[in-house]
């Protein structure tokens, strides 16, 4: 029995010789008395004119729009209505196979079950068959296929053999060649193949990765082959050979040193690693940042992968987890919560994870306002966090010049406590000195852990000062004097002006 609102039949033109078409499709084709094209660039359809086939094309939807989603969609809807009015059948013919890289055919599939239209979905040869034929790689070896036109190096897996399609145009040749150079080196061997399988139209080029824009001859029948690669330094550049590396230096056949760590061992790794890498933040090197970010890394992976061994979580887990947290508190970026300034996007943060402590069961209300500031962080960041939490419920000094007052009777608390011969009250005594600064720096707006760190490296400089003028003189520290260093020092103040006082 007929469908009341019609029938849109799906055939595929092949890859491009007319001899390729099979029996069942032709016969479909030669019977359509409604046969659409979705585009008459394809080489068959000269052949099917010289058999005498009449048809539309949608070619003309494709002047009407700026996307090709637009363009697909355009068609897609036009099927449909048509079927639904007409109550006929309508076979409409699509380049290669309709279910290899064509957008049109994925939405009639979503649209005409629900608009009541019957669909059919017949084969055809893709222009992949004819890829594994010319170009000569097996696909069970591994392999994947991408669209030029969405390509990212996230999707980009170098043991995979990868065809690249819709490659249309130069540009867009351009695009495809920059995103695989963010894995592949410029001079990668890759393959640009036209029209493959059409008698005495089909090019085949090997060619560096660096040329691949400077090609030729793109066009809707193009494609890109970039073969796979176990070179070292290509995977190197992959996360998932970092998994790897580490799981085997931790597996049984791994390194000793590395089975035997645990957390507790590598705690003190951790910490130094994370100051390694604010050095180099201090010192404006990115080639030595580049290279401790990959140590500090390592510590990350090596403690997601003994909690692998146990069975615990993976690398995997904590990923998803930075993940969703990323997305669940930046509604303002992944969400439709405005932020037009940092403060707003601060308060949102905190606010989203107040909300992820009540429903993880938290009182929010019974916590202290201080809690949520690490027990190990350096004494002078502490601090300046405690302040920074006791202030925002109001607790704090109104003006810089109360708590300079604060810092000068410390000091003088400091200087009674050195007359006497109690150290843990002298150290106490000294600790408020420290923590009442902390507070003067946050008037000032001046971190401290940065202020003292600028302090030390003006004090290298200028000892580091020192030691050359001794040397030039041909004198040891021994050999010479407090009043001379401290005239050397004072020298060295005036030198090394860049440093600041």
């Amino acid at each position: 029995m007929a469908n009341a609102n019609g029938k849109i039949t799906v055939v595929g033109l092949g890859s491009g010789d007319a001899e390729q078409l099979t029996l069942g499709i032709w016969k479909r084709l030669q019977a359509a008395k409604r046969l659409v094209l979705r585009t008459e660039q394809h080489p068959v359809v000269g052949w099917l004119r010289e058999n005498g086939l009449v048809f539309t094309t949608y070619d003309h939807v494709y002047e009407q729009h700026g996307t090709f989603e637009g363009v697909y969609e355009q068609i897609a809807a036009e099927l449909v209505a048509e079927a639904k009015t007409t109550g006929e059948e309508i076979v409409y013919a699509v380049p290669g196979h309709p279910m290899v890289a064509e957008a049109s055919v994925q939405l009639l599939r979503q649209h005409c079950p629900q608009e009541g239209v019957e669909l059919t979905v017949l084969g055809g040869e893709s222009f992949l068959e004819q890829a594994f034929l010319r170009l000569g790689f097996d696909p069970v070896d591994g392999f994947q296929l991408l669209d030029g036109c969405a390509l990212n190096r996230y999707t980009l897996n170098p043991q995979l053999h990868t065809v690249i399609t819709q490659v249309f145009d130069t540009y867009t040749a351009s695009d495809v060649k920059l995103t695989l150079m963010e894995l592949y080196p410029d001079d990668y061997e890759v393959v640009v193949g036209h029209e493959l399988g059409v008698a005495g139209a089909e090019s085949i080029l090997r060619i560096p990765l660096y040329e691949l824009d400077r090609v030729e001859g793109y066009g809707n029948l193009s494609l890109v082959w970039v073969p796979k690669s176990e070179r070292e330094h290509i995977r190197n550049r992959t996360f998932a050979r970092l998994h790897e590396i580490v799981s085997i230096l931790r597996s049984p056949e791994g390194c000793p040193w590395d089975r035997e760590q645990t957390h507790a061992s590598l705690r003190k790794n951790l910490i130094e690693e994370a100051y390694e890498v604010i050095e180099t933040i201090e010192e404006d090197d990115p080639a030595h940042m580049c290279e401790e970010l990959g140590d500090l890394l390592l510590q990350v992976m090596l403690h997601a992968q003994i909690e692998d061994d146990e069975g615990s979580f993976n690398v995997f887990d904590v990923i998803q987890g930075l993940n969703e947290k990323l997305l669940r508190r930046h509604p303002h970026v992944f969400g439709d919560i405005s932020a037009q300034t940092a403060d707003d996007a601060l308060a949102s943060w905190q606010a989203i994870k107040q909300e992820e402590k009540r429903q993880k069961g938290i009182d929010v209300e019974q916590q202290s306002a201080l809690d949520g500031v690490p027990r190990e962080l350096p004494g002078l960041m502490r601090a300046w966090k405690l302040q920074k939490k006791a202030a925002a419920v109001g607790f704090d000094w109104s003006r810089a010049e109360e708590v300079w007052v604060s810092v000068e009777q410390e000091l003088a608390e400091l200087k009674e406590a050195m007359a006497e011969s109690d150290r843990e009250h002298q150290k106490e005594e000294l600790g408020d000195v420290l923590f009442s600064l902390v507070n003067l720096a946050r008037f000032l707006k001046a971190d401290p852990e940065e202020a003292i760190a600028l302090t030390n490296r003006k004090f290298i400089q200028r000892f580091e000062y020192i030691e050359q003028q001794l040397r030039l003189k041909g004198v040891s520290f021994a050999q010479t004097d407090l009043i001379e260093m401290e005239s050397l020092w004072q020298e060295a103040k005036k030198v090394l002006k860049n440093i600041g006082d």
